[in-house]
């Protein structure tokens, strides 16, 4: 990732994608199960579905427990907000109509397999990393670069373990 300048109010996005040998169908049951995604995650302690939900459906909410050396551990609360079966599962981090996050998994099918990216944006609403740029505000920039960083770092590694998953 390269330099970019950009600041949380930019609303800066990062994708990483994968090829997998695998049809959409198996990758879907694995991208659209949150409850897997601890597993694939090296921040996400825990995630389950909440109010009764028990399955990905858009208005469908879940709680995911993350922890970062620098921030600590936190619960958010998140709504699917996009579920196309074998496309596209996306959710917002706290509130819908300006969430803290914005996070997509996009599948297309092509060749017996699957091209998979993991998209997020932070923003337009305040999240954790908010915090830290209210402490620094001279090191906004640098703040969100790192952070983006360690998103595409994390994503690679979930997309990673997908593929293994998918493919085995």
């Amino acid at each position: 990732m390269e330099w970019t300048g950009a600041r949380y109010a930019d609303q800066p996005t990062v994708q990483v994608a994968t090829w997998i040998d695998a049809p959409p169908g198996r990758v879907w049951e694995l991208v659209s199960d949150v409850t897997l995604m601890p597993e694939m995650s090296g921040e996400l302690l825990s995630a389950r579905w909440a109010d009764g939900a028990t399955g990905p459906a858009v208005g469908a909410r879940f709680v995911g427990r993350s922890r970062h050396e620098r921030f600590g551990e936190w619960e958010t609360t998140s709504t699917v907000v996009a579920c196309d079966p074998g496309r596209e599962f996306a959710w917002a981090v706290g509130e819908p109509a300006e969430p803290g996050a914005l996070w997509r998994f996009g599948l297309r099918p092509g060749n017996g397999g699957t091209e998979l990216s993991q998209w997020m944006r932070m923003g337009p609403g305040r999240s954790g990393l908010s915090f830290a740029i209210d402490a620094m505000p001279d090191k906004e920039q640098k703040i969100v670069f790192v952070r983006l960083r360690e998103f595409e770092r994390g994503m690679t590694a979930t997309l990673e373990h997908i593929r293994r998953r998918a493919e085995a």
